[in-house]
């Protein structure tokens, strides 16, 4: 799951959870929300760590040149 997903659980977990008044017979759609946004923040936290160790640079090997105009050196 990208990030976009992950954004994506949060804000239906917040709609579900803030912005509904609707009940359904045997589940409880606060919950449900909660349940995805907490989902969704692992997720992020999760691609943020990952993403964050790819993205480790390492410095460039230092490659001598030998001169031209003395190849036997």
């Amino acid at each position: 799951m990208g990030i976009g997903g992950c954004i994506g659980l949060i804000a239906v977990g917040a709609i579900l959870t803030f912005a509904t008044d609707w009940h359904m017979a045997g589940v409880n759609l606060d919950l449900v929300g909660l349940i995805m946004m907490a989902v969704g923040i692992i997720g992020v936290a999760a691609y943020v760590s990952i993403f964050r160790r790819r993205r480790v640079v390492e410095p460039m090997p230092v490659i001598e040149e030998r001169d031209r105009h003395y190849p036997h050196i």
